[in-house]
């Protein structure tokens, strides 16, 4: 889900040592659910998942699912 009205003052923002430039995302968390969002256009929102989204997501990247697309 893809929220816009999520209070980012009090939330954590981290993205990747890796990270060069702006060009990737920030995560976050809020009770249960990890946040995440453009770090480059943040007014597009908040995408919030809950644990198995995460998962699903990180391990598709860890596999190259999401390559090329």
């Amino acid at each position: 889900m893809v929220d816009r009205s999520i209070q980012e003052a009090s939330l954590y923002w981290r993205k990747s040592s890796a990270s060069t430039n702006d060009d990737c995302v920030e995560v976050a968390t809020l009770g249960p659910a990890v946040l995440v969002r453009d770090s480059r256009d943040r007014s597009t929102g908040v995408l919030a998942l809950d644990s198995a989204q995460w998962n699903a997501l990180v391990n598709a990247i860890h596999n190259g699912q999401l390559d090329g697309r």
